[in-house]
């Protein structure tokens, strides 16, 4: 696509009487000046190494726990919560003229939510982004100005509502369901090439990478309708002041990433949809993420998550192995709990971190399958709650681990496994 620019600040924020000089292009036009005097003295500053991954305990995930990162608008609203929300938190962007009657009014203060062209705060952000990752101020500067607020978009990231009981088998019937198994069974059959090497390289078996597709975005059908631009800014400069802690550093770097990726794409950064916490593709990648552990895996020259399922399946099994994947290793095992209310205490104190050998756990009072006492690694006692019936525990391995690294949340990194195993037939 052919990017827009603007070969200064006076053609991106003309000063009329219908569109005054706003905060955004004064700042800038004496950025820019100091800027190309500074360029002339030095040399340009390195480009800012690419963001970490969303580490899902930032969010929750989509119908998980609570999955903040809408990876997908379904997966990982954990994560947002971080990197990315199946669909029980997803929200549709609204309709043009809805979108039009959330904007602020025509004079807002600095702080006011949107209108960012024209708030001193966007302007400094502007004018230090561009000079630190080396892009055009006039370009960032017109993609910020096109930028609106989306009030849906604060609205899913604050918590649910206190009380609020988690359940494993709610969550599960969204994920591992037939409408999903018989999807993820036609992209395993319709991409097995591309799930052998991805397995034969990364070591990460075809059936989790089908599971984390299904579960993130239906294999494509689910990918956000977002402009991800509008979400990403949304959340980097309007965080909402109702959430737990304050995550706009983190959506400020998703945001120089995001833009960053467009300017490799080739993108404009008006166009690309995202969920609403502005993950992006089949695989629900945050542009940070994209930038660093996504993979040109069909050898085009070209990663695109979006339209290339083998791009797709690459990036994901790369992101599990740089994240402690381990090859030929189960992710979890069957296990009953001791009847010892502290020994219990201790093995979930360290909640999902693989702390305990197979022989610890069972020093403590739980009971594991033979097969457990083998496994070279460390173990962790995973609760998965019902609601107010009795909760489901496994015993998580690192894989487990790592697939929560993708997203936070333990019944995420179940569902993924069981629609992985529901579509292999297992």
């Amino acid at each position: 696509m052919t990017r827009t620019r603007s070969d200064d600040l006076s053609a991106a924020f003309p000063a009329t009487a219908s569109h005054p000089a706003s905060p955004l292009a004064a700042c800038l036009l004496a950025c820019v000046a100091a800027w190309a005097v500074a360029a002339c003295q030095s040399a340009p500053s390195p480009r800012q190494e690419p963001g970490a991954a969303i580490e899902p305990a930032a969010a929750s995930a989509p119908a998980s726990d609570a999955t903040v990162q809408p990876p997908t608008e379904a997966a990982r609203a954990s994560v947002v919560a971080d990197a990315g929300l199946p669909q029980s938190r997803a929200l549709e962007a609204p309709a043009p003229a809805a979108a039009a009657s959330a904007e602020a009014p025509a004079t807002p203060s600095p702080t006011e939510p949107g209108r960012y062209a024209q708030r001193a705060d966007v302007a400094r952000w502007v004018a230090d982004a561009s000079q630190r990752l080396q892009l055009d101020p006039a370009w960032v500067a017109q993609a910020l100005g096109e930028a609106r607020y989306q009030a849906n978009v604060a609205r899913a990231v604050l918590p649910f509502p206190a009380g609020t009981p988690k359940n494993w088998k709610v969550y599960r019937s969204r994920f591992v369901e037939p409408r999903r198994i018989k999807a993820a069974r036609a992209f395993d059959q319709a991409n097995t090439r591309w799930l052998q090497l991805a397995e034969e390289r990364y070591g990460v078996p075809q059936q989790i990478i089908v599971g984390l597709i299904g579960v993130e975005t239906i294999y494509g059908q689910q990918i956000g309708s977002w402009r991800a631009l509008d979400a990403l800014a949304t959340l980097a400069f309007d965080y909402p002041s109702g959430a737990p802690r304050d995550r706009s550093p983190f959506f400020r770097n998703e945001l120089e990433q995001f833009l960053l990726l467009c300017k490799e794409q080739g993108l404009r950064p008006q166009d690309p949809s995202s969920s609403y916490a502005g993950a992006l593709g089949l695989p629900q990648f945050m542009p940070g993420s994209w930038r660093r552990w996504a993979i040109d895996f069909d050898g085009d020259g070209h990663i695109d998550l979006w339209r290339s399922p083998a791009d797709a399946i690459g990036s994901v099994a790369h992101y599990l192995a740089e994240h402690g994947w381990q090859r030929a290793i189960s992710t979890h095992y069957p296990v009953r709990i001791p009847a010892d209310a502290q020994a219990l205490g201790k093995l979930m104190a360290p909640d999902i971190l693989p702390t305990f050998r197979p022989g610890q756990m069972r020093e403590l009072g739980a009971h594991l399958p033979p097969a457990a006492y083998s496994h070279p690694g460390l173990l962790a006692l995973v609760k998965l709650e019902n609601g107010n019936a009795a909760p489901q525990y496994v015993a998580g391995t690192e894989n487990f681990y790592a697939i929560t690294r993708y997203n936070q949340s333990s019944m995420y990194a179940m569902a993924v496994i069981e629609l992985g195993a529901a579509a292999a037939g297992r």
